[in-house]
């Protein structure tokens, strides 16, 4: 009987290869910048315009190569349905709003939160318990981000509805990036890629064209939306849909644990924002937490599991 919520282990069950590890640097790094990019095009645009505008640079980016068109399973169609959804519509339009109250670092370092999701509904849908050096890598993990987060959450300028935003977009990834594995590995990560903006554009499309009108143009802003389009929404997606088709939605959600060096890094450079050693440290625990949950999974029969 098929299911609407499905996942399936990756075809790599060892520990991170060279090009494991470069598949998920590419996206790391770009998302990490991403929380600065929609911090400058909220100067200029309403969330829904940085919204839609990164779905549809993205979108217009990967619309040119031939590789995204194959034929699609009728009974994949609501998967990528709710793919759209949980991955791009929804968590887009949380770190939009968000950051209108939170500070962009302290979003890239709450979004590393992520694999905790990932971890509970990967091992929810594979019906398997991850290995005890992982989940000691996701408690490191979120150590890490204690630690880096404590400061910023110390000043008390964290507004309770923007943290609220972030976290129930972790939520969503945590979901998205399990559902994505058998669709990567059926279709690849380009097509998957296409179809799953195509459903969250269509879904902002009236939304941020409703307000368009209101918009104060700066070429900066816009600069800022066409790059977190086609490299945020367009190339780091293709990458990172990749990645948990290789190595499992569980462990391939590690990346988000690298995002907040990237913002914590632009903040001081671009914001003049001050770090301090309990942040630093914070981010040396992180990293041995992303090296422990990218270990070896348990070798456990490698199929598709489904609820």
């Amino acid at each position: 009987m098929n299911r609407l919520i499905t996942t399936s282990h990756g075809s790599n069950a060892q520990a991170f290869s060279p090009s494991d590890w470069a598949l998920l640097a590419v996206p790391a790094l770009i998302w990490g910048a991403s929380f600065y990019l929609i911090a400058v095009a909220l100067e200029s645009f309403p969330p829904q315009i940085v919204t839609l505008g990164r779905i549809a640079f993205g979108f217009l980016a990967l619309s040119g190569l031939r590789k995204v068109r194959v034929p699609i399973d009728p009974a994949d169609r609501s998967r990528f349905l709710l793919l759209g959804v949980l991955w791009m519509a929804f968590p887009f339009a949380m770190f939009s709003f968000s950051e209108q109250w939170i500070d962009s670092a302290v979003a890239g370092m709450l979004n590393a939160g992520t694999p905790i999701f990932a971890m509970l509904v990967g091992s929810l849908l594979l019906k398997t318990m991850p290995r005890l050096v992982q989940i000691g890598g996701v408690i490191l993990g979120t150590i890490g981000i204690g630690l880096i987060s404590l400061p910023s959450l110390g000043e008390g300028s964290v507004s309770a509805l923007g943290v609220a935003m972030v976290i129930s977009a972790n939520v969503s990834y945590g979901f998205a990036i399990n559902l994505a594995v058998p669709l990567q590995q059926k279709y690849g990560g380009l097509p998957t890629i296409w179809r799953t903006q195509m459903v969250a554009l269509a879904l902002w499309l009236i939304p941020g064209l409703w307000v368009l009108p209101d918009v104060d143009f700066e070429w900066g802003p816009m600069v800022s939306l066409i790059a977190l389009g086609v490299l945020g929404t367009g190339l780091a997606f293709v990458v990172a849909a990749t990645l948990p088709g290789r190595v499992g939605g569980r462990r391939a959600s590690i990346l988000t644990f690298f995002m907040p060096i990237v913002s914590i890094a632009l903040g001081v450079l671009f914001l003049q924002e001050v770090i301090t050693a309990g942040e630093l440290v914070g981010a040396a625990v992180l990293l041995l937490g992303a090296f422990a949950t990218s270990r070896r999974e348990r070798q456990t029969e490698r199929s598709s599991v489904s609820v």
